[in-house]
């Protein structure tokens, strides 16, 4: 008898944790190869800030989920299916990291059929692929919008970040998206009662009180992807932006 006590009592042990594990809320990280890098961080040297992140948080009370994907824009994380995957974890309680932008600036009919209308309206463009199918091409906007929307209908908490800033400079400055995407995404946020951080400007800012020569060493391959060492960069960024957002039950899941 006492042995089937302590079988009970062991197996309901078990069913608890598990149910902890379920109603364990996730941070997930979705966006391009900037947020992670080719089928899994760190190909060819290069990192997004997506895994270096999740050292930051307290994972015994939050899960930390990279859904990234390089390659994809606002648009094709969508079609791709990808976006689908995430809605079908996401539950209330759950927060989103979005950063679109490096691969929206393409036309929308242009070979690889990732590029976005510019902008936050409602404009269309219907093309033909290929393959003779259709899509009707919304805007950047109109995309992180539903990404929002959809973030919320589910009771999860959804935070928008300006994209990473490429190594490129004039005049000692680094170039930003703050007439563009940065400036979109900004907008979207505002409209749509998102969190927004304005990781484009804050790294910026970063990079210029380092100087040129030393930001080069981040980036091995081209003026956009980073190597670990941007990515640790960029991540304490966002989890230093996310200490400073008012009202966001975020950062109380972040390591002391």
């Amino acid at each position: 008898m006492n042995q089937i006590k302590l079988l009970i009592l062991l197996l309901g042990l078990i069913f608890q944790v598990n149910l902890q594990a379920k109603q364990k809320p996730a941070v997930f990280t979705i966006g391009d190869s900037t947020v992670k890098n080719g089928q899994g961080n760190g190909a060819g040297g290069l990192w997004g800030w997506g895994d270096p992140i999740a050292q930051y948080f307290d994972t015994t009370k939050v899960a930390v989920k990279n859904h990234a994907l390089g390659g994809t824009s606002s648009r094709t994380y969508q079609t791709k299916g990808l976006w689908n995957e995430v809605l079908k974890e996401l539950k209330k309680g759950d927060f989103v990291l979005m950063q679109f932008g490096h691969n929206d600036g393409a036309r929308p009919d242009a070979e690889k059929f990732r590029g976005s209308i510019r902008g936050i309206g409602e404009e269309t463009q219907e093309i033909t692929k290929p393959d003779g199918s259709k899509e009707t091409v919304h805007t950047y906007g109109w995309y992180m919008k539903k990404y929002i929307q959809e973030t919320q209908a589910k009771g999860a908490v959804p935070v928008v970040l300006s994209m990473i800033p490429r190594n490129i400079w004039k005049d000692g400055k680094v170039e930003r998206a703050s007439e563009m995407y940065g400036k979109w995404a900004k907008e979207v946020a505002g409209s749509s009662g998102a969190f927004f951080i304005d990781l484009n400007e804050l790294v910026a800012e970063k990079y210029e009180e380092m100087g040129a020569e030393q930001v080069k060493a981040f980036f091995p391959g081209d003026h956009t992807h980073t190597n670990l060492a941007g990515a640790k960069l960029n991540a304490e960024t966002v989890v230093m932006s996310i200490k400073e957002l008012k009202n966001c039950e975020l950062k109380a899941y972040l390591k002391e």
